[in-house]
């Protein structure tokens, strides 16, 4: 493998990608590639949407966002391995940003997280299947 290890991971829902980064980090271990996490949080802009936040809401969310994705890491692979990870924050729909860093960074593995189906689900969530359909490099997907 040439290039990085990417892997995405909502950091609103807790604990439950804790599998997926540490599936990520095994195969990027096994290929001696870098692991890349990033957490993506939503653009709402000069949108009418973004009017009814307060000026540093956006700061704030990416601040907690940070902090939640270090946490995040470290539970899953610990400190020690948390310190080589790069920790990528960025602003705008998940699927989209994902696919951009994949691209600058010449990513050869996506790894994302699927929501577990039920009887009436049994498609991948809106952004793993995004990232699936349009990623130029390969993608493993974590049930």
């Amino acid at each position: 493998m040439t290039g990085s290890v990417l892997c995405a991971v909502d950091v609103s829902n807790g604990d439950e990608d804790i599998h997926v980064i540490q599936k990520a980090a095994q195969l990027a271990e096994l290929e001696g590639a870098q692991l890349d996490v990033i957490a993506v949080v939503p653009d709402f802009g000069m949108s009418q949407v973004g009017a009814f936040f307060e000026a540093g809401h956006h700061d704030q969310m990416i601040a907690e966002a940070k902090e939640h994705l270090n946490t995040l890491v470290i539970n899953a692979i610990g400190a020690d391995q948390n310190d080589k990870v790069r920790h990528v924050i960025s602003t705008g729909r998940a699927y989209e940003e994902v696919l951009k860093l994949a691209e600058k960074t010449n990513t050869s593995l996506i790894v994302v997280g699927a929501h577990k189906a039920d009887l009436t689900d049994y498609l991948l969530g809106p952004n793993a299947a995004r990232v699936v359909r349009h990623a130029k490099c390969s993608v493993y997907v974590v049930r």
